[in-house]
């Protein structure tokens, strides 16, 4: 198998650049290291298309292993022939592999092989070549009596078996019930339960396999196993049948009691050999492909969420809602160090609200807060509406809500009392909430990627593929900003090129020790060798360290570069010439100028701002026709969800989101993104409200 061709053609890729990929990765490169500092030989391929590549790069590995395995097993058994080997080594599709191999399996016995062991193989042959009726196949089929088997008319029966093994083995006659599946086949679900509300759409249900959605397949897949629907493929049978008989029949001349005995046999062989099987793997195809795209949606989502746009420089004071247990109130500083902390019951059932107010504005003037996080799940509005009040009565205040998932997880991990032994729980939530503003990135990647509360379906998936694609997205999000080596938990160190756990612990205990202080000083924590530096260095920032590109993204193997450009213009430098004077590629050029000209730039500063507000909203106070900012807050395949201050998302559903058509809505939106839509429907009952971004101004 020629790995390097096959990728190039199925991802649009120059060979050699994906060779040199391949070269990296096997040396043990991360996708960042090589995206960032590696552009002149990959012909500057983004960090996506090295995904790419590393993906159906391991695909193809477990392919050519599958291969090995299979070729292995048949020639353990003295059945491998050259021919065979040979159309083994040319098949590059897993479901296809299996095919060939299944003949060759240890199994249970079949009829078709208790059939062969009575010999009838041979009066299976004489039965389509030289028998003309029934009376004639029933003469002959005296001679292969025996014990155990002494009826003519079943002798007839079980070396049909035979035939019917040998038509569900053929490869071609299981690709005619594939083809007619990926064409038009559907997928019919029916109510089986006596009452449900939440699966009504897909209760007299019927879609063709190609044009379902992924969601669909994984909620269908959720009400059956439920036990609320059932679920089947229906096929084309007849037209399947037919070209399976033409398959069969090529090159061959039968007699019409010889089609009979054919037709009658591939009938079986469908129903009982065939179908299952295909069903069951056309079944595991569309959830696989239904998990994969939700992979996709939650990774799409969350990138961006995670590079929202940090507030700077403002104290912050973290509010973590609650009815009886009262809502959290946590202050951080300006770098997020945790101040003070603080109960205050202002709603039902204690409605202590004007006490809780004194609070807050004790705390707001004792430390300078300028900015409230609060939290948007229970008691959220309610908390909300006093937070109101509270701005009435302080100057230079405001507040935004803060998406709340996740933050029980992080508040009970053993992360979240190794950073606060001392604070219960809640007050652990209320200083995420409040940190989340302030650096959105250090504080979400201290929860596992599939709690932050972005994507569809995350339940019903692999969790072990979910956690490895986000743990991918978190680490490209991670190394596209680089790190602070001033304000980092070993958590988000973690995530650096190169870096594991106990390696980030080290990096950070060291920092606060005094031992590292310039971007050469990790060389000397133990464990981490040149190949890790090489890996990490550029991704880590030292803003205190006396040399400034060590507060850079410019990697330390081209340091003597950058000291070249010294005293000149930066913004008049012909690139192609200095390049070749330099003996540097002229991307990686472009990369030390751009941050020679900003050193300790936060590429996050050109996202759009977070949204705050210094008053409230509510349901009510919504009209049809009304224009407002929003915020994304999740894209799914049917539509995105948009924070618009109420208190409750509206949908943007997939046909409200352009005036020109979508396939999806990913194509035209990211997650925080700040969008301004039109309210078309409001639904105060189910607390539901229908959003339009069409011709929007």
């Amino acid at each position: 198998m020629n790995i390097t061709e096959i990728l190039s053609k199925e991802l649009n890729i120059k060979e050699d650049s994906i060779d040199n990929v391949i070269k990296l990765l096997d040396e043990g490169s991360t996708v960042a290291f090589i995206a960032r500092y590696r552009k002149e030989v990959t012909g500057n391929l983004t960090d996506v298309e090295i995904r790419d590549i590393e993906k159906n790069l391991n695909k193809l590995r477990n392919i050519e292993k599958r291969q090995e395995e299979i070729i292995n097993a048949i020639d353990n058994k003295g059945q491998l022939t050259d021919e065979l080997k040979e159309k083994i080594l040319a098949t590059n599709t897993l479901t296809i592999l299996e095919d060939i191999y299944a003949p060759f399996k240890s199994r249970r016995k079949t009829r078709a092989d208790i059939a062969r062991e009575f010999g009838l193989d041979k009066f299976l042959d004489k039965l389509l070549t030289d028998i003309s009726d029934e009376e004639a196949a029933i003469k002959e089929a005296i001679n292969y009596k025996q014990e155990n088997l002494e009826d003519e008319k079943e002798i007839i029966i079980r070396a049909l078996d035979i035939l019917a093994e040998d038509i569900a083995n053929s490869i071609e006659a299981r690709n005619i019930i594939r083809r007619d599946g990926l064409v038009r086949a559907c997928l019919v679900s029916k109510l089986k339960a006596e009452e449900d509300n939440l699966y009504e759409n897909y209760h007299d249900f019927s879609k063709k396999l190609k044009d379902l959605k992924s969601f669909q397949i994984l909620a269908i897949n959720r009400a059956e196993k439920e036990d609320i629907l059932t679920v089947k493929i229906e096929f084309t049978d007849d037209y399947n049948k037919n070209l399976i008989y033409k398959l069969i029949s090529q090159d061959k001349t039968y007699n019409s009691y010889q089609e009979g005995l054919v037709k009658a046999t591939i009938d079986d062989a469908y129903k009982r050999l065939m179908l299952p099987s295909i069903t069951t793997e056309l079944r595991n195809k569309l959830t696989e492909e239904a998990s994969d795209e939700s992979i996709r949606v939650f990774g799409d989502n969350l990138k961006p969420y995670l590079l929202q746009r940090p507030i700077k420089g403002q104290v912050v004071m973290g509010l973590d809602p609650g009815f009886r247990t009262g809502c959290k109130v946590a202050v951080v500083d300006k770098n997020g160090k945790y101040l003070d902390k603080a109960v205050i019951y202002p709603v039902e059932p204690h409605k202590k609200e004007k006490e809780a107010i004194a609070i807050l504005k004790g705390l707001i003037e004792k430390y300078g807060v300028s900015l409230i996080a609060l939290g948007n799940a229970t008691a959220s509005r309610e908390t909300e509406l006093v937070v109101n009040k509270l701005l009435k009565e302080v100057e230079g205040v405001s507040y935004a809500i803060v998406n709340e998932a996740g933050a029980s997880v992080y508040s009970a991990s053993a992360l979240g009392e190794e950073e606060f032994p001392d604070l219960d729980v809640t007050i652990r939530g209320a200083i995420s909430m409040a940190r989340r503003l302030q650096d959105p990135m250090a504080e979400l990647v201290k929860i596992e990627p599939k709690h932050i509360g972005v994507g569809q379906y995350q339940h019903d998936l692999d969790a072990k593929k979910l956690d490895l694609e986000l743990a991918k997205v978190v680490e490209d999000a991670v190394n596209e900003v680089g790190v602070s080596i001033n304000n980092a938990s070993y958590k988000l160190l973690s995530y650096v090129s190169g870096l594991n756990q106990n390696l980030a612990k080290r990096i950070e205990e060291d920092f606060k020790d005094g031992k590292i202080k310039y971007r050469k000083d990790l060389l000397d924590v133990k464990g981490l060798g040149k190949k890790t530096y090489e890996l990490a260095a550029g991704f880590l920032r030292f803003p205190s360290s006396p040399e400034i590109l060590d507060n850079t993204g410019v990697h330390p193997e081209s340091y003597k570069i950058a000291k070249k450009l010294e005293g000149l213009n930066l913004d008049e430098i012909n690139i192609e010439e200095t390049a070749q004077k330099l003996e540097v590629g002229e991307p990686t050029l472009r990369d030390i100028i751009k941050e020679l000209k900003k050193p300790g730039r936060d590429p996050r500063d050109d996202n759009p701002e977070v949204l705050t507000k210094k008053e409230v909203m509510s349901l009510d106070d919504l009209k049809e026709g009304m224009i407002l900012k929003g915020k994304v807050r999740n894209i799914t395949d049917f539509g995105a969800f948009v924070d618009i201050g109420v208190g409750t998302d509206g949908l943007v559903h997939i046909s409200e989101i352009s005036d020109k058509f979508i396939k999806n809505p990913h194509d035209v939106l990211t997650n925080s993104e700040v969008v301004t839509v039109k309210i078309i429907e409001i639904d105060k009952k189910k607390e539901r409200i229908g959003l339009s971004m069409r011709s929007v101004n």
